[in-house]
């Protein structure tokens, strides 16, 4: 009995050492390495603020375009990370000069990036939404989660003897501060409060949650304290450095309790109308799920929406903590009215189609002719179609155009002979005297 307690005492302990080894994350820490790293990535000047700069550029023409790629470029470039593990160091060490200076050089890195977004988005041209923009409107829970576990995933990486660069441009990526920041700025010079209102709670989010996980890993891995000659000032700035951590953690736990609930609530609703759709046949749309007003709203084609389904859909909403939720259906449609409406529309599509089809054989050999056109004349170097309406005043035609872009060393002489070579060809190609050849500059 005795060999079999201490067998298992020391499977135990096999394991325990065994589950040590692979996350300790202790042994290989560079503290003195990693305090003068962060401190030396505070300061916003000179180089640093003009690549600031650049890289929202980069990230706000990224986002006006809906490019992730030119967005997860800017964020890899970008030195917005160091005043914020600053934050978190100051407060972990017990440092109330660095808290400042970091706090200061958070302050304009924040500023000088929504006024630059903020220049380039009250350019006109570069004022459309685009998902992009909108993606960065509409915080949840999960936003929480890739702040927080990216801020640990950096300090860690940032930590160790042999810098983990992969995980440190990884994490810039994942928790994305700089898209806020952009979409901040485009609300500002759109006087679209709620795309700056959103941006700026996503930014908060990200800058709280990779602050607190730096002070909890380096409080954690007992970086040595900042010690001061006045014991008095000493007990002074613990206390102010105590209250500035507790006030970035509540907000954390705040922010966490309230995106979870707000998450919660809109997947309910979403459950709801999923299920209504498979099960009942009903086609929502337009669905707006109002969490701070405690309403919902949408519109229904189809079959009907029973009482008893919105009963069991506030229900399952109370049951949550979500009472007196006002459900809105703006529009319902009955399903016989729907169905003659789709079928009219249908007819008059399909006759439309066959009609295009009859008049304009074109369409369906553009393909063919763009082959043929390509082979005849390789001067050309792009070709489109589209028809053009023409009237007399008296009666209104529909001219089938081929617009041709010919290639640069094309003088303007040689475009003409071979725009009336290439009209020529067409028309007898497509059995259509009307064609005409537009030359595209």
């Amino acid at each position: 009995m005795e060999n079999n307690k201490g067998t298992f005492k020391e499977v135990v302990l096999s394991v325990k050492r065994f589950l040590g080894e692979i996350f300790n994350i202790s042994e290989d820490t560079d503290v003195q390495a990693t305090i003068l790293d962060v401190k030396a990535g505070i300061p916003i000047k000179g180089q640093t603020a003009w690549v600031l700069i650049f890289s929202i550029l980069i990230a706000s023409a990224g986002l006006n375009t809906s490019s992730p790629a030119v967005v997860i470029g800017a964020m890899l470039i970008s030195p917005l990370m160091g005043p914020i593990m600053g934050v978190g160091l100051s407060l972990g060490i017990n440092d109330i000069y660095l808290l400042r200076k970091a706090l200061k050089n958070f302050g304009i890195m924040v500023a000088l990036s929504i006024a630059t977004s903020f220049l380039y988005f009250s350019i006109p041209v570069f004022q459309h939404e685009t998902p992009e923009l909108i993606a960065r409107t509409g915080p949840d829970v999960r936003d929480v989660i890739i702040a927080f576990a990216g801020g640990l995933a950096l300090i860690i990486a940032f930590s160790r003897r042999a810098k983990q660069y992969t995980t440190i441009a990884g994490v810039a990526i994942a928790t994305a501060l700089m898209p806020p920041l952009c979409t901040a700025g485009y609300g500002l010079a759109t006087a679209k409060w709620e795309f700056f209102g959103g941006a700026i709670f996503l930014f908060s989010i990200n800058t709280i949650f990779i602050a607190s996980a730096t002070f909890l890993i380096v409080r954690f891995l007992k970086f040595p304290m900042e010690e001061y000659l006045d014991s008095k000032r000493e007990k002074f700035i613990s206390n102010i450095v105590y209250i500035a951590s507790f006030i970035i953690l509540i907000p954390s736990i705040f922010f966490f309790y309230k995106l979870y609930k707000k998450t919660e609530y809109e997947q309910t609703i979403s459950t709801f109308i999923e299920k209504q759709k498979e099960t009942k046949g009903v086609l929502i749309f337009d669905i707006d799920k109002d969490y701070n007003k405690n309403e919902v709203s949408f519109a229904v084609i189809g079959n009907k929406i029973s009482q008893a389904d919105l009963d069991s859909l506030k229900t399952a909403l109370n049951k949550k903590g979500y009472s007196d939720v006002k459900i809105n259906i703006l529009k319902d449609y009955h399903e016989g009215e729907t169905l003659k409406k789709l079928n009219e529309i249908e007819k008059v599509y399909m006759a439309s189609q066959q009609i295009m089809e009859d008049k304009f054989p074109i369409l369906n050999s553009f393909d063919q002719i763009v082959n043929e056109v390509k082979v005849l004349n390789s001067d050309i170097e792009s070709i489109s179609y589209g028809r053009i309406l023409k009237s007399n005043f008296s009666k209104t035609d529909t001219i089938p155009t081929f617009f041709v872009k010919w290639k640069a060393n094309i003088t303007s002489e040689m475009t003409i002979e071979k725009k009336k070579t290439l009209e020529n060809w067409l028309r007898v190609k497509t059995n259509n005297n009307n064609v005409l050849v537009k030359i595209e500059e």
